[in-house]
């Protein structure tokens, strides 16, 4: 079938459809779960009230798939500016007119119902600029699922930090496989170029394109994530009592606000550790990847290990570039969506899976676990691609490059499918420690090993 047949039209309808009902059935299972009162209170000052991210996702959608894309007059355009991430910042958001829970609800169920009429009239196709653009293969619609999913996974992060009872709930994640003791500590990745980034997937969002060649040398990458047991060596070897491991900002920050262990980690009277896991006090499991470390922590440790960060392009061609065909693939595994037996997203859990989890998941060179279970950081700074256009908007992207930020890559426990693609980027200052964040290792060969 042709672009713009009934036959694709229908699909891409469905698949919008998909998205963005998953996409609100996850939004409301994280605010119906606990009372208003707990909806409007500030469960920290890095995060917004949950009932600002719901009337904040409401507005977005509105703005773009109702105003926008659907060129209809505005619903409530008295809220933008209320509802604005620029205009007000996370701490002073509570101090603000917000609309009581019913009301978001309201809006989040007045606005999606228009939408789902757009959606039902909207062509896919047309080469134009502006709105034509815009719908082209359904991307605004994608946009706004992701949107939508990105939030979902804050509320996530508000949830982990609010106190009280737990919430949430969900079953366990698979147990490691088998092969794990036989795994090899790291995967060669081979010298030569690849293609970073993508021109080819209509939802991916603007920083992830255009594709472009990189080349690089030869490295090794470890082929899971760094483990809580592996990084419990490096606190107990002195990690946050010495300097020399540290980058000088980390140094501080360690010094400034007493930092021991991850965030959530506590030590008992008799000496072991234990954590704080959605409103759940339990032991520390040595087997999963390590979670909410700050990349101070993460490059603390790579140094202690002797090892390094992944730049991003490493990061990237260890999770997509298949040495033998040379091509880079959308996901570790290939080009299938991702399902319960290739990576831990979606919210399927509430945690990581054990390290070496997923084998269906590997990666060509064989590394595991690229895809889900925690964010990584990586040692890059979040900079535009080469040939880097803005689109739809400035404020998604291009006003946070430089090197305030760092890139994190390969989504977590808690990303929606939606998001969970191997070029995708994710970006955040390098002290935070409240999003689910973890990170893996790499080292460049040494002469013997070329």
């Amino acid at each position: 079938m042709t672009a713009g047949s009934t036959y694709d039209a229908a699909r891409l309808r469905a698949r919008a459809l998909e998205a963005l009902t998953s996409a609100r059935d996850r939004t409301l299972g994280l605010a119906d779960c606990v009372a208003d009162g707990e909806l409007t209170a500030q469960h920290s000052p890095l995060m917004s009230p949950l009932v600002w991210d719901m009337a904040h996702i409401a507005n977005q959608e509105e703005q773009w798939l109702l105003r926008a894309a659907g060129g209809q007059a505005a619903i409530r355009p008295e809220v933008d500016t209320l509802y604005d991430a620029f205009e007000h910042p996370r701490a002073e958001r509570p101090s603000l007119p917000l609309l009581p829970p019913d009301e978001a609800r309201g809006y989040l169920a007045q606005v999606r119902g228009r939408v789902l009429g757009v959606l039902e009239r909207t062509r896919f196709t047309g080469s134009g600029p502006g709105v034509e653009r815009l719908l082209r293969d359904g991307f605004a619609f994608g946009m706004i699922a992701q949107h939508e999913q990105q939030h979902a996974e804050t509320m996530l992060i508000t949830h982990q930090l609010r106190r009280g009872p737990a919430a949430l709930t969900a079953p366990p994640p698979p147990p490691a496989p088998a092969d794990v003791a036989a795994l090899p500590a790291e995967v060669l990745v081979p010298a030569g170029p690849f293609t970073m980034g993508t021109d080819d997937d209509p939802w991916a969002l603007d920083n992830e394109r255009p594709a472009h060649r990189r080349e690089l040398p030869a490295f090794l990458i470890d082929t899971v994530p760094v483990s809580n047991g592996a990084y419990l060596r490096f606190i107990e070897d002195g990690g946050y009592r010495r300097p020399h491991w540290w980058h000088p900002e980390g140094w501080e920050q360690v010094n400034r606000h007493g930092w021991r262990a991850p965030l959530f980690w506590h030590r008992d009277g008799a000496g072991g550790w234990w954590r704080r896991r959605f409103g759940v006090r339990e032991p520390v499991p040595e087997n999963e990847p390590v979670c909410h470390v700050s990349w101070y922590e993460a490059d603390a440790y790579a140094r202690w290990a002797g090892r390094r960060l992944p730049s991003e392009a490493e990061w990237e061609k260890a999770a997509r570039h298949d040495p033998a065909t040379g091509r880079s693939r959308r996901f570790p595994w290939g080009e299938q969506e991702p399902g319960p037996h290739h990576a831990n997203v979606g919210q399927r859990h509430l945690g990581p899976a054990p390290v070496g989890a997923f084998p269906a998941g590997a990666s060509a060179v064989g590394a595991r676990q690229l895809l889900g279970d925690v964010w990584e950081w990586t040692a890059s700074d979040f900079l535009p691609y080469p040939g880097f256009r803005a689109f739809p908007y400035r404020e998604y992207s291009e006003v946070f490059f430089g090197s305030a930020h760092k890139v994190l890559r390969g989504g977590g426990f808690g990303v929606g499918t939606v998001v969970a693609r191997a070029t995708f980027r994710n970006w955040d200052y390098p002290v935070r420690r409240q999003i689910f964040s973890g990170f893996r290792t790499a080292r460049s060969l040494r002469r013997e090993e070329t």
